[in-house]
């Protein structure tokens, strides 16, 4: 799940350096965010409440802790909310055990719409005077120990999901809508869009001229800019710049695959040729990946969840006492 992550990789376009620019957070997979249901992952957040109740005397503590686990998630790239779960939300319930030496476990649990526990986690113990004295440094640290697994968790839960859809991505080929190219010199435009449509299918994907049911789109942009020239050159060069943009259904840009070098002056204004080919070539691997990436097709399901579905705060969370005040 997706969380916004950026992956270069080299794209040797007849010596061509690339990026890959890669969005997915916690994201809706292409056309598949138009069918979210109450047993899809998540409508627009993940819900954090306040594990205590509001005339709690340790209420302010563990709101911190909430908070802290909060900001801790949305640098994992999950879109957290600090409040109590809505209709249609998933939300995360927070709470503690008791360790054998004593001290104080943080424990989690990821639970659906329908109040279903699809996973659990824990954090690694702490101390349990640091724990009773809500030190913030103490739950910043659970925090963040505990929000990667967190993440990790939706991204099993969202595959699983997935997996269990016909029509998700896990179980048919992607459609992409080629919409073509813009501002290449030459036969650039159409040298370039012949290649791609040509390179870009293979059994996970497959391209159209319609944007109709399509799950992405292709749009590729080109520019060609002056090189200064160096002291001692003897032939000027340009800098070709090709963007190759991915976009959902309802344009955001699930990625980009981006292509830069420098080629003698004038060397494209004609016939692109071989060029082109290797531009496309190397291109239709990058919008694979981006794909991939950002729809999570490749995620594995959690395993089955074991257990009673019960409440995880088998202790307080923190409590105040006449010589241990929450601060």
């Amino acid at each position: 799940m997706r969380f916004c992550r950026t992956l270069c990789v080299l794209m040797p376009l007849l010596g061509l350096p690339g990026c890959l620019s890669v969005s997915h957070p916690f994201a809706n997979p292409g056309q598949e965010a138009r069918r979210l249901t109450q047993d899809n992952l998540p409508p627009s957040r993940l819900s954090v409440p306040v594990p205590v109740p509001a005339n709690a005397p340790w209420r302010p503590a563990t709101a911190r802790w909430a908070k802290d686990v909060v900001v801790a998630l949305l640098g994992q790239s999950v879109p957290a909310v600090s409040q109590n779960p809505k209709p249609g939300d998933w939300w995360v319930r927070l709470g503690a055990k008791h360790a054998p030496d004593g001290g104080v476990i943080p424990r989690y649990a990821i639970v659906g719409p329908d109040g279903r526990v699809r996973a659990r986690g824990e954090g690694a113990e702490i101390d349990r005077a640091g724990w009773l004295a809500a030190d913030p440094d103490a739950l910043n640290t659970v925090a963040l120990q505990m929000a990667p697994d967190i993440a990790q968790n939706l991204t099993g839960i969202q595959a699983g999901l997935m997996h269990s859809d016909p029509h998700s991505l896990m179980n048919r080929a992607a459609r992409v809508y080629f919409a073509g190219v813009q501002g290449a010199p030459g036969d650039g435009n159409v040298a370039l869009g012949r290649a791609f449509y040509t390179l870009f299918p293979d059994t996970r994907n497959t391209v159209q001229t319609s944007a109709k049911g399509a799950d992405y789109t292709v749009k590729t942009t080109v520019k060609i800019a002056p090189l200064p020239a160096a002291p001692k050159a003897k032939n000027a060069e340009q800098l070709v710049t090709i963007i190759w943009h991915v976009l959902t259904p309802k344009g955001q840009e699930a990625g980009a695959a981006t292509q830069v070098h420098g080629v003698p002056a004038h060397s494209l204004d004609g016939a692109w040729g071989d060029v082109a080919e290797a531009a496309a070539q190397e291109a239709a691997g990058a919008v694979h990946t981006i794909i991939t990436n950002y729809s999570g097709r490749d995620h594995k399901p959690l395993p089955p969840q074991t257990g009673a579905d019960k409440d995880d705060d088998d202790m307080p969370l923190m409590h105040t006492s006449p010589t241990s005040p929450a601060r």
